[in-house]
């Protein structure tokens, strides 16, 4: 029997006790608000999201028959220590049943340097494989036939060498580069907007990116040229719709840059590809790659292409790394798989799954093992890969499809008045934003608005580690500066000197980089080599360091209330404090080696700042010496190492070793991030005075802080 929506209201309100389905509606961190129930009414307008899969705009999903023609890529992110143990690792998951490569390198490579450099003493292989030569990357994919098996490699900053040095790999195996298949991210954008791993200023590095599109669709048919990145902007703090405008604004700005160059759109667009985050918002996150896919369909229709595929958005897709918590960490494993879900439903092409120990430690063998079964087990056994889009025509599903579409285009929009995302980037708009909404996140985990098990709901009393915890010893770095050494002896010294001028020559002209490089990686030149060559001519970027007030503490509720009067006492001890000593406590907030990641310390600066602290933030990628220097000359209390990248037993007591040695022994250290708590003993006897793991609220860490300082200097 059918019934009418005002019987449904009826209903939900006498089953309410009176109050009505309305007072069960929630806003999103996007701002949209969300009702309990939907229903045809909501749907009626949104014929152009009921196409068929395969077909424009594509919201249903590029492939006619999606997963039940073939199912996603289980493309497993991974890569540490050296070159031979990730391949170890590679060639067993690859037997395992995982279906691609896809390769993480050491920060210290990213950033181009080689290992023998001294500011990246702290940095390699530990959060990714160090790659120093063509060498290296022989052996990474020592008996993988590369013209067999598709190979992603996340690269931004330093692409040209690491491509180069895998095409120089490739030949030297045997396989010609039209039989290369695979992807290099190359999407340098959003590096200026998140991630941070940039080498060179924006305008010289959108140069790198036309050089090595052009190069590739001369050169390598199969091989995607770019994946534009939007997990990267998830991961700082943005939420689905800024995530999904971003990236898509990004991927416009390539476009425009490759036409720009000559190209002709339907020879590089239909090798375009991109890269979302999903997170703990089910629909929202299927919602999104639904969206991106219409948008990217009419995004591109101003370029007039004629091949379908140049309008067909293609993903990778990665759980959140962000969601994982150090505490209760099994916990991390339910909610991998949700992601992965949703990741599924939303129709993505590829997919890698986080391992649940990765808020504490490298993953292991036995938590990859895990993450990488969590995908074929959704493949093999819970039957979503039967039907395409089996969530298509969800009244609920569609209509948050359509309010992230409106969404997403209000902030495009937006972004092409200011003149496209190169120059939005130029004025901090993006960032901003982020950062913003990474502020805001924070305040609501803190007082308990979003629930986050284990954290700030049903948490232990008694909390233990019992898994192993994967490290990094200092062997790898000299291992690696051997390898470096033993390559310069050996090499013709005078050929690779001739390859690498006519690196700098390339990048002074209009030769194309990519060729350049190749040759020079041939002979034997290293990273650091290619990138310095480059360096010459564009010179290494700075960027300037900002974050935003008053985000986190407007989430707080209104005067009076409990979690208000968190914030009004944590405000009145930093007052007290001014009163007794003649000024607010000071802290340096410092992200120490090249991790590129900082939305802790971002966020921890934006809420000290807002409960009354004078807060510096320093420069990204500084060494321990760098950042005692700043902290005598800012002549603060104490400096907040934030620590991601396994670098904390190196980082952290080298800079309590350079306050001690400048004779500034009074400046406290406390240290905040994804540090093992086997590790936290370490670190207290080298002299650190407070560790701050992930999950800690904000207001927590703040007053325990200032319980050292006024025990320091109230008493």
């Amino acid at each position: 029997m059918a019934t009418s929506y005002d019987q449904w209201i009826e209903l939900a309100t006498k089953q309410m006790k009176g109050k009505g389905p309305e007072s069960l509606n929630w806003k999103s961190p996007e701002g949209i608000t969300i009702k309990p129930m939907y229903h045809a009414e909501d749907t009626k307008d949104l014929e152009s999201f009921s196409m068929f899969p395969g077909m424009a705009p594509y919201t249903r999903g590029p492939m006619a028959t999606m997963y039940a023609g073939r199912p996603w890529t289980i493309r497993q992110y991974a890569g540490f220590s050296t070159a031979k143990a990730s391949n170890e690792f590679y060639r067993k998951n690859l037997a395992a049943g995982q279906k691609g490569l896809s390769v993480a390198f050491s920060l210290s490579t990213h950033r181009g340097y080689d290992s023998d450099n001294p500011r990246v003493s702290g940095d390699i292989g530990k959060a990714g494989v160090a790659i120093d030569s063509i060498e290296d990357m022989k052996i990474l994919f020592d008996g993988i036939p590369l013209d067999q098996m598709s190979v992603s490699m996340t690269m931004n900053g330093a692409v040209i060498p690491i491509l180069a040095m895998w095409i120089g790999a490739a030949e030297e195996q045997g396989v010609k580069q039209e039989e290369l298949n695979g992807t290099i991210q190359n999407d340098i954008l959003k590096e200026y907007l998140t991630r941070n791993t940039y080498i060179y200023p924006p305008e010289p590095s959108m140069r790198i990116v036309s050089d090595i599109m052009a190069y590739s669709s001369k050169n390598m048919p199969r091989y995607n040229t770019i994946s534009i990145s939007g997990y990267h902007i998830m991961e700082a703090g943005a939420d689905s719709v800024l995530q999904c405008a971003f990236t898509l604004a990004d991927g416009v700005e390539y476009v425009r840059a490759a036409l720009a160059s000559g190209m002709d759109v339907d020879t590089f667009a239909p090798r375009l590809s991109f890269f979302f985050g999903v997170g703990m918002n089910f629909f929202m996150e299927i919602a999104m790659l639904r969206a991106a896919r219409f948008l990217w369909y009419k995004l591109m229709q101003q370029f007039n292409p004629k091949k379908p595929q140049s309008s067909m958005l293609r993903t990778h897709v990665q759980t959140s790394g962000w969601s994982l918590t150090e505490q209760d960490p099994y916990n991390n494993i339910i909610r991998t798989t949700i992601e992965a879900m949703s990741a599924a439903l939303g129709g993505t092409q590829s997919l890698h799954t986080n391992s649940f120990d990765e808020a504490v430690c490298l993953p292991t063998e036995f938590s990859a093992r895990i993450a990488r079964n969590t995908q074929i087990i959704i493949q093999e056994e819970s039957q979503i890969c039967r039907v395409a889009d089996p969530l298509g025509g969800s009244y609920y599903v569609e209509w948050l499809t359509n309010q992230i579409v409106e969404g997403a285009e209000k902030i495009i929009n937006e972004i092409e008045e200011m003149g496209g995302m190169a120059k939005a980037i130029a004025t901090g708009m993006p960032k901003m934003r982020i950062e913003e909404s990474a502020a805001r996140r924070q305040a609501r985990i803190d007082q308990g608005k979003d629930v986050i098990v284990g954290v700030n709901k049903y948490r232990l009393k008694d909390e233990k580690l019992d898994f192993e915890i994967l490290e990094v010893p200092d062997s790898v770095r000299l291992e690696q500066i051997d390898r470096i050494n033993h390559i310069k002896k050996t090499r013709d010294n005078a050929k690779t000197q001739a390859c690498l001028e006519a690196v700098t020559k390339a990048a002074a002209g209009k030769d194309n980089l990519l060729e350049a490089a190749i040759a020079a990686a041939k002979a034997r030149a290293t990273v650091g080599e290619i990138s310095d060559a480059m360096e010459k001519v564009f010179g290494r970027f700075v960027a300037t360091t900002q974050c935003v007030s008053g985000a986190y503490s407007s989430e707080y509720s209104e005067a009076g209330s409990d979690s208000a009067q968190v914030i009004d006492t944590m405000r009145k001890r930093t007052d007290d404090f001014m009163a007794k000593t003649g000024r607010r406590p000071r802290i340096l907030v410092t992200k120490m080696g090249q991790d590129g990641h900082d939305r802790g310390i971002k966020v921890v600066a934006s809420s000290y700042a807002d409960l009354g602290f004078d807060v510096d933030i320093s420069p990204m990628f500084q060494t321990p010496e760098e950042a005692a220097k700043m902290a005598i000359e800012n002549d603060v209390h104490i400096v907040g190492a934030s620590s991601l990248a396994a670098g904390h037993k190196t980082l952290v007591p080298e800079l309590i070793g350079e306050l001690k040695k400048n004779g500034a022994e009074e400046i406290m250290v406390v240290a905040g991030g994804v540090i093992p708590p086997s590790d936290y003993q370490f670190l207290y006897d080298a002299g650190c005075k407070g560790i701050y793991g992930p999950g800690t609220p904000i207001t927590e860490s703040a007053g325990k802080v200032m319980d050292m300082l006024e025990e320091k200097y109230c008493k």
